[in-house]
């Protein structure tokens, strides 16, 4: 018999190799994190993809899928086992997000390897994802039904994901002042909606064309269509009206997210360097998404430009440190048709 032989180094370089293959956005997002930071946000990222892509595959059945949901949820409790049982979930699978589903012993293994108190800190909110996306896998076929729905479904997927970024970053700001990391928390859930309502905007169509659906019923009926009619060049002014509503409800929720950020210490340069990087990356999406004529096409997909990217970066290197430059430079991107109020919380 074959002993293999665990490297955490060989798990480390696994982690690392395989962000950029996950994600574009985060790849180059979380290596602009302090060190210390950066690697307990890769490993909790890798953690959190996991479960969304059980969630999203097509060939897993809904009650599979919320099983090996709330397996995932209870191998990162601290002296579990390091292995995560996902090994066989993906016999052929189609990419690299799959792989990574059948490789989730590495990932469990570094998050067992982190510090408790960064592990304390990702847990219970992983635990709450997976939870919830265990709830809407079950649900019957017909996608999201109401607003409601939308904002417990992002609030689980992504909201979750605000409020473990926040608990991260309050263990590595050496100085919290009082109020401010209260102020962040309402403010968390927020912000992760914004940033995953503009990623269902720019992939409605290929949603669609995998199954899905995240526009809510309650939407098409008001504008007198049915979900199925979207992508019907016949209903393009009510499919159209429906898409803007959302846009304005991902502007409300980003304005949010320019609060969050500002409320960021300047001391902790890299994490607001981070969060505005996404978000100034989520408000150009959202604005080519608004304008967007091909924006339901099922060929076409909303995508900024490498140079828009590269831009980005740049400049939000130069401003992150000033509140006004960076409001400055929010507005220059959004438009002048962006709403000044905030979706949750006042200043």
């Amino acid at each position: 018999m074959t002993t293999i032989v665990v490297s955490p180094e060989a798990d480390r370089a696994y982690c690392h190799g395989m962000l950029p293959r996950v994600s574009r956005t985060f790849a180059l997002c979380i290596p602009l994190l302090p060190a210390g930071l950066e690697y307990a946000t890769l490993v909790a990222y890798l953690v959190c993809r996991v479960a969304d892509t059980i969630e999203d595959a097509v060939s897993l059945a809904p009650e599979t899928k919320a099983s090996l949901l709330n397996a995932w949820a209870r191998a990162l409790e601290d002296g579990g086992s390091d292995e995560s049982l996902l090994g066989t979930t993906f016999p052929s699978p189609a990419g690299d997000d799959q792989r990574l589903v059948n490789d989730a012993d590495v990932v469990l293994r570094e998050f067992h390897r982190l510090r408790p108190s960064h592990r304390d800190a990702v847990r219970p909110w992983v635990r709450e994802m997976c939870s919830g996306m265990a709830e809407f896998v079950r649900r019957p076929p017909g996608g999201i039904g109401t607003v409601e729905d939308l904002d417990r479904y992002t609030y689980y997927v992504a909201g979750t994901v605000g409020h473990l970024l926040t608990r991260l970053f309050r263990l590595h700001d050496p100085r919290p002042a009082a109020g401010r990391y209260e102020r962040l928390e309402a403010l968390a859930t927020s912000f992760g909606r914004g940033l995953q309502l503009t990623n269902i905007i720019k992939d409605v169509a290929d949603d669609r064309r995998r199954g899905f659906s995240f526009i809510p019923r309650q939407l098409c009926l008001l504008a007198g269509i049915r979900p199925e009619d979207l992508q019907d060049q016949r209903h393009r002014g009510e499919a159209r009206r429906v898409v803007l509503t959302l846009i304005e409800k991902a502007k409300r929720h980003l304005t949010d997210a320019l609060a969050y950020s500002t409320t960021l210490p300047r001391r902790l340069y890299g994490v607001r360097l981070f969060c505005l990087t996404s978000l100034f990356f989520a408000v150009r999406t959202l604005r080519l998404a608004e304008r967007d004529a091909r924006l339901l096409d099922p060929a076409h997909k909303v995508k900024i430009t490498r140079a828009d990217v590269y831009r980005t970066l740049a400049t939000t290197r130069l401003i992150a440190p000033s509140n006004a430059l960076v409001r400055a430079y929010f507005r220059l991107l959004a438009g002048a048709r962006w709403p000044a109020a905030a979706a949750s919380v006042p200043a």
